[in-house]
């Protein structure tokens, strides 16, 4: 089957223009690219660099990892970057970066990983397999090409990020890093709060069956998450590929680490690698935006590399691998862009210190109005209960995966009509207006006092910024699932949002919205459950805010 497809692959790729013909038009790097995705190598042209498409690496247990090269005209030791594929692509992904490092005097060698492309063996998800592929294509780098072993770094997007920031903790010869839409804890991706990440799990396995050669245990452990059966037997696995785990060999390492995440990349989200990054004691930056998964740097690559997070990248090694000193602009380690905004700013770390925690306690509805955003806890002997139900999905809602965050990515923002909000499958809690208006930068944390009904539960809960029309615009969302829960006991649940940056103009309202479901996210395996929210007697719930 992967042959038939990467047969049919190459022969639509030879009735695209080639990239060389159109090498000043606009749209080589559009050109290149999809090639590229197709299997097919179309390099660009300089008189600066040379090209070889027929790299062969040989694995330890001999598998063949495919690549290709650019190697500088100019004589002498130079530094490297080694480029690793997404997950389902192949090494022609990165063709128009690598002639921009190229040009740049790099030697840029771009592979495979196994199970991709056309090299061999077995997808190994970033295993020990991988790693140890990944130190093979260094010791052949070093031995074939004038390469400076002092001055290697790796970079990818997605899949590769994931396995350049690994890698960092397993060969010290890698000296500086660019993860574009990686991931810091692999459980996280999967199963971030017991809850399967249905939509980018099942295009996972998909197309590791289509484009590649998958391990039968990649199926395996994601049918366990997805069923919630054994999921515990998958941890070791995940763990094992997880960068967060490795903080301290990277810190021993003393690689200098970039990083690019996006808001709305709801396969790898933000908050692991905030937590890697806040735990790195080596030179580390991270640009933060609105987007989907991996497809800011895509749409870069398209439009030839101009933008900051490719721009970054290439500062980035030149400040690492070069020694150019002040190649980041003196821009500041953490770099967040406010949705639905072109305002980027410059922060000192992560957690910001610059920011301060705002708390509000949340009051219980009444009859005809929404609960409370307030600043002073809800005070009364007797629980209040406000009792939701899964039986039907209520307006807030992230829409439609992949699509809604492409569309935050071009500025357009997800929105709902906060007044048709069913009162029996969603609760909401009102802060009134803001007469300052809000800045937020970061995590917000919510904490519920909530009795479950039956032996599982799930919820969503969603930021919003409502303007004087009662329409809600989608700051960041997260769900929490209770795979086995005891009816009739009460659950203190602690949730992380995702990590964001939004402005609240003044006298719009922040909003919090808790429903049952969400199309991003598999269901329990009981799909009706009840809930009651609790309020009064020694019980608390609050959100909490970083803001500026």
């Amino acid at each position: 089957m992967k042959k038939t497809l990467l047969s049919l692959c190459a022969a639509g790729a030879l009735c695209l223009p080639t990239a060389q013909a159109q090498a000043d038009s606009a749209l080589a790097p559009a050109l290149t690219l999809v090639a590229g995705i197709l299997n097919v190598g179309v390099f660009p042209k300089s008189d600066r660099y040379t090209t070889d498409d027929d790299i062969v690496v040989v694995a330890n247990d001999g598998t063949e990892l495919a690549a290709n090269i650019f190697v500088p005209n100019q004589p002498g030791l130079k530094p490297a970057v080694i480029f690793i594929n997404s997950w389902a692509l192949n090494e022609y992904e990165y063709l128009t970066e690598a002639a921009r490092f190229a040009e740049e005097g790099y030697v840029v060698l771009s592979y495979s990983t196994r199970g991709f492309g056309t090299s061999g063996g077995l997808i190994d998800t970033a295993g020990p397999q991988d790693m140890a592929d990944l130190s093979k294509v260094i010791d052949y780098l070093i031995a074939n090409y004038e390469v400076d072993p002092q001055r290697i770094g790796t970079a990818g997007i997605s899949y590769g990020a994931g396995m350049s920031l690994l890698g960092a903790a397993h060969d010290s010869r890698i000296r500086a890093v660019a993860s574009l839409s990686g991931w810091g804890s692999l459980q996280d991706a999967l199963y971030a709060d017991q809850t399967p990440r249905l939509v980018w799990g099942e295009l996972l396995t998909l197309s590791s069956g289509l484009l590649g050669n998958p391990d039968p245990i990649i199926e395996e452990q994601w049918n366990k998450v997805l069923s919630g059966t054994d999921v515990e037997s998958v941890y070791p696995w995940t763990d094992l590929r997880s960068p967060l785990n490795y903080v301290e060999q990277i810190n021993a390492n003393g690689t200098a680490i970039y990083m690019a995440q996006n808001y709305g990349d709801n396969l790898f989200q933000p908050n692991s690698v905030l937590r890697l990054f806040g735990q790195l004691d080596v030179p580390k930056h991270i640009d933060l935006q609105a987007g989907t998964h991996a497809f800011p740097e895509i749409i870069g690559m398209i439009g030839g590399g101009n933008t900051k997070v490719l721009n970054n990248m290439h500062r980035w090694f030149a400040e690492h691998l070069k020694g150019e000193t002040g190649a980041m602009n003196g821009q500041a380690p953490v770099q967040m862009k406010t949705k639905l905004t072109s305002n980027w700013e410059g922060f000192s770390d992560f957690p910001l210190p610059e920011a301060r925690t705002q708390t509000w306690h949340l009051h219980p509805r009444s009859l005809f109005s929404n609960g409370k955003l307030d600043d002073s806890p809800y005070q009364n002997r007797r629980v209040t209960e406000t009792r939701i139900n899964s039986l039907l999905d209520s307006v807030a809602s992230t829409q439609v995966p992949i699509v809604a965050e492409l569309l935050e990515q071009a500025d357009v923002p997800v929105t709902a009509p906060m007044t048709l909000l069913l009162r029996n499958h969603s609760v909401a809690f009102d802060s009134g207006r803001l007469s300052s208006g809000m800045k937020i930068r970061g995590i917000p944390q919510l904490s519920m006092a909530v009795e479950p009904q039956h032996s599982n539960l799930q919820l969503v809960a969603y930021l919003y910024d409502v303007n004087a029309l009662g329409i809600g615009t989608l700051i960041t969302h997260a769900p929490v699932t209770l795979p086995h829960t005891t009816a009739g006991k009460t659950e203190q649940i602690n949730l992380d949002l995702v990590a964001v940056s939004y402005d609240i103009k003044p006298g719009n309202r922040l909003m919090l919205v808790v429903d049952t479901q969400d199309l991003l996210y598999a269901k329990p395996a009981k799909s009706y459950f009840a809930a009651d929210f609790r309020f009064g007697g020694n019980l608390t719930s609050t959100l909490s805010v970083p803001v500026l």
